[in-house]
């Protein structure tokens, strides 16, 4: 399945990526990855090493009459977020990832892609490897962990990199410049509640919801998709005269908008025909209102054998009314830069269950005060819900530098390349450069990258006409390097 990729141009992108994707590469579980990278770099003769958080550096001399040019960092993380569909048999532990081509794209099959950041990878790894690519001294900087933690940025050190200008090649729409990127925390809350036994004469339901599109937290949170934890708890909260719940688990990664959710609920046998009857009344209403942009939700009720206890009447209500006070999506719109999204929050995460609960959240912004207070609103949510709220994670954002030396060169380059001016705009996600920048202060920072859709969800897919137009772009950039 995978040959198809490798014939494509630029073929040892592609060759390079196919390579990759062969090998397991889950955040927090990038042992073999490390080693693939650092067999490549030993392979090729290039000084390679880890560092003490296992970030792997690989370093290549400027190439004849590049001396004089400023050292870069060419930067990706070699984590990838691991999703797959719900019919979709897949051993992300063990299996490579089974690609094919779709017209003008890259897809995988019923699995997430790994072009974020897998292209980025593949990509330095062709310059690495190239003999006729002129370029100045790369420091080749590939992070871990950067899907669930950003662990990898945090710990590096000063010192390591020699670089002055540092290239990141995460951002996901070929025709942007990212000068900018949102910072992030990690909110939780956890409870535990009272279990009772169920009814003696009642059934039991599993409620499920899939087929959403789910997502990238930050870059897609704007577009008003379906959330199942937001769609779940509206659902139960319809429904709660008339069952009790037993256990609930939905969405799986925080920086993932959630595309399913799964409930069990217990109701009595004099209470069904309300139940179902408003069960299909709810579910009528969410299909009608998502129908533009979640064609394919699917969301059903079946019988399953009744568990043996359910939550009590008031942790139920306290649970429901949480989920349905804390926010999800966009908080503010930047005032500053037109169509940016500043803050928001993605209620990523929830499991009921052996008597605990627990609702996971990533909020991000711009500008940190805005941050504090959407935490704030959270934590005053679920602090009065009887929950305790814990915050984890806090990454910093990278404060745009419109007076960037290398960001003059991409811009100058991308307009005589395309005929058109590039989009120059900071990002709501979160991106490496802003936790890099603190322990090296003086660089001078850039992200672009090709166009990929999806990230995140098994719908991502990546662009082959973009990839060969990144690729010829960042080779003039390597060229076009200031001088010391």
């Amino acid at each position: 399945m995978n040959e198809a990729i490798r014939n494509l141009e630029p073929n040892r992108l592609w060759n390079n990526f196919a390579d990759l994707n062969a090998v397991p590469r889950a955040s927090k579980k990038e042992e073999q990855v490390i080693q693939f990278m650092k067999s490549f770099g030993n392979n090729l003769g290039l000084e390679t090493f880890e560092d003490d958080v296992r970030n792997v550096i690989i370093r290549k001399p400027a190439t004849p009459g590049m001396e004089n040019r400023k050292g870069i960092v060419l930067q990706s993380h070699i984590d990838m977020v691991h999703q797959k569909n719900n019919d979709t048999d897949f051993d992300f532990d063990t299996q490579g990832i089974e690609m094919y081509v779709d017209g003008d794209w890259v897809r995988a099959n019923g699995t997430t892609l790994g072009a974020d950041n897998g292209l980025g990878v593949a990509t330095i790894m062709a310059i690495l490897e190239s003999d006729t690519i002129v370029h100045p001294a790369i420091d080749a900087l590939f992070t871990i962990d950067e899907e669930t933690g950003m662990t990898g940025a945090i710990g590096l050190k000063s010192g390591i990199l020699q670089g002055e200008i540092l290239l990141n090649l995460d951002t996901e729409e070929d025709d942007e410049i990212g000068v900018g990127c949102a910072g992030g925390v990690d909110v939780t809350a956890s409870k535990n509640y009272l279990q009772i036994p169920s009814s003696n004469d009642a059934n039991a339901y599993k409620i499920t919801i899939k087929g959403l599109q789910g997502g990238h937290s930050g870059m897609e949170i704007q577009l008003g998709l379906g959330n199942a934890n937001k769609l779940m708890n509206r659902i139960l909260s319809e429904v709660h005269d008339n069952c009790s719940l037993s256990t609930l688990l939905g969405g799986s990664l925080r920086n993932a908008i959630p595309r399913e959710s799964n409930a069990v609920v217990v109701v009595e046998a004099n209470k069904t025909i309300n139940f179902l009857d408003g069960f299909e009344k709810m579910k009528n209403k969410i299909k009608n209102e998502f129908h533009h942009i979640e064609s394919d939700i699917t969301i059903r009720a079946e019988k399953v054998t009744v568990p043996e206890t359910v939550l009590s009447v008031e942790d139920q209500d306290q649970f429901f009314k949480a989920v349905y006070a804390a926010h999800n999506g966009v908080f503010r719109m930047s005032p500053a830069i037109e169509d940016l999204v500043e803050t928001s929050n993605n209620i990523a995460k929830i499991t009921v269950n052996n008597g605990s609960i627990t609702i996971e959240c990533l909020t991000r912004s711009s500008v940190d005060s805005s941050k504090d207070n959407m935490v704030n609103t959270l934590t005053a949510v679920f602090e009065l819900a009887g929950f305790s709220v814990s915050l984890s994670g806090d990454y910093p954002g990278w404060a745009p530098n419109m007076d960037s030396a290398i960001l003059k060169v991409l811009a100058a380059l991308y307009e005589k390349m395309n005929g058109e001016k590039a989009n120059v705009a900071a990002c709501h996600a979160g991106l490496e450069c802003g936790i890099l920048g603190t322990n090296y202060p003086g660089m001078d920072m850039i992200s672009f990258g090709p166009t990929i859709k999806g990230a995140h969800s098994p719908d991502e897919r990546a662009s082959i006409s973009s990839t060969q137009k990144f690729w010829k772009f960042i080779k003039e950039i390597l060229k076009e390097i200031p001088v010391k």
